[in-house]
């Protein structure tokens, strides 16, 4: 009587274990940050270029998501990651299970359950659109959520508003007032589905899976060979011209290029990785040190100051010596300060703290942590209020020095450096 016990078995093949769903969502979640990181690095290099690339990533990254996701789901029934550890996208049965139906005639039940259209863009507004929402909703919260903190003037609505003003007025209450709640009961509403999908309690590991019908699979030998044959039908008959289309038409080039992005996946993997090893691992440092041993570093050259010295000649020099001279003396307390490329001035800054918990600018301890592009941590209203150029040192300080010095607004305190981007730069410190 042991095959009683295989009838009665709930157990399904094609049914994927949770661990597997959240290996892949980890997966889908750490593409937006890597690219995110290698179009910094590259805008470092080439501002001109890609800063306006750089500000618009999640909207380009949607785009671009929303055309390889619809690509997937055509071809392979699943998203980009999902492919890659071999699950598809089905609809969800009203009945039970069926598993005398898949096994003797598993391609008659994939046609049946295979996404239409509509169910594809349902899939994709899941896939693409909630992730984007839930991003820009983020990162809209960690910067509005803490201007709470700088008083009235930033929460209270302006007096004669526009429309705009208006909208921005009600959509950062709605941040600080309603978003906190609503981004707690998305986790607990995902982990609700988790434990009774692990269980068996559910066909839908996520509230949105099952909002729109639609339930995680493995993929079969059925699946396998349907994949395969569309391959062959767009690479056309071997033997004759007929449905032979060029490897160099837009159609073929787009599909090859959409295709080969599941081999690229993990050799970005195994790069990102091998990059993370190597800027950690003390092999890179000593070879680092080894290399820059014998290297002679010439003096830095400020530009700017070989033009002023054609053009003013030993006098210029001398008076441009005694003005130097003159501004060390009014500002005894600064050694050797940062200088403006621009209007060659020397930048008002205030010096490091000697330890990491005071804010270089107050001097008491952090509140409210914020890092600045340079890395430097601040009090956050300290750094947005000299960011604005309207500290209070910064105005003490610039008492009697219109034009000698520059107060340091846009830069960071300590650097000296521009900070793109202004406030909207920063960061809050997460601890």
């Amino acid at each position: 009587m042991e095959f009683m016990t295989a009838l009665h078995s709930t157990f399904d093949d094609h049914k994927p274990s949770l661990f597997e769903l959240l290996s892949e969502a980890q997966l889908a979640g750490l593409l937006p940050p890597s690219l995110r990181y290698l179009l910094a690095v590259a805008t470092h290099r080439h501002p001109r270029y890609l800063l306006r690339v750089l500000n618009s990533f999640d909207e380009l990254y949607a785009l671009l998501m929303l055309v390889v996701e619809r690509h997937y789901l055509k071809t392979h029934g699943g998203g980009f990651t999902e492919n890659f550890y071999g699950l598809k996208r089905e609809k969800a049965l009203s009945v039970g299970e069926i598993p005398r139906a898949n096994i003797a005639a598993a391609s008659h039940v994939r046609e049946a359950l295979t996404l239409n259209n509509a169910d594809i863009w349902k899939n994709l507004a899941v896939m693409v659109g909630l992730p984007y929402l839930k991003r820009k909703l983020d990162e809209s919260y960690d910067i509005n959520a803490p201007r709470a903190l700088l008083g009235a003037a930033y929460t209270r609505m302006p007096p004669n508003p526009t429309m705009k003003q208006r909208f921005m007025h009600y959509y950062r209450w709605f941040l600080r007032n309603v978003y906190p709640s609503m981004n707690a009961a998305y986790y607990f509403s995902m982990l609700a589905f988790n434990l009774a999908y692990l269980f068996d309690n559910s066909k839908y590991h996520s509230p949105f899976m099952w909002l729109i019908g639609t339930r995680m699979r493995r993929l079969g030998e059925a699946d396998y060979r349907a994949i395969a044959a569309l391959d062959e039908l767009k690479e056309g008959p071997r033997g004759g011209n007929l449905g032979v289309t060029s490897i160099f038409s837009p159609r073929m080039l787009g599909d090859r290029a959409l295709s080969s992005l599941k081999i690229l996946l993990p050799t970005s993997i195994f790069a990102l990785k091998f990059l993370e090893w190597w800027h950690a691992s003390d092999f890179a440092r000593q070879l680092s040190r080894k290399a820059a041993e014998g290297i002679e570093l010439p003096p830095p050259i400020v530009s700017g100051l070989s033009t002023l010295s054609v053009k003013f000649g030993p006098a210029g020099q001398k008076k441009a010596q005694d003005s130097e001279d003159k501004s060390e003396k009014e500002a005894p307390e600064i050694e050797k300060p940062p200088i403006a490329a621009s209007s060659l001035l020397p930048i008002f800054t205030v010096p490091p703290p000697q330890d990491s918990e005071f804010c270089p600018i107050c001097e008491q301890e952090i509140t409210t942590a914020t890092a600045c592009q340079t890395g430097f941590v601040f009090c956050y209203t300290c750094i947005h209020r000299w960011l604005e150029g309207n500290h209070e040192k910064q105005e003490e300080f610039m008492k009697g020095r219109e034009g000698k010095w520059e107060n340091g607004q846009g830069r960071c305190a300590v650097s000296g450096r521009r900070v793109l981007g202004g406030t909207e730069g920063l960061r809050r410190v997460m601890i």
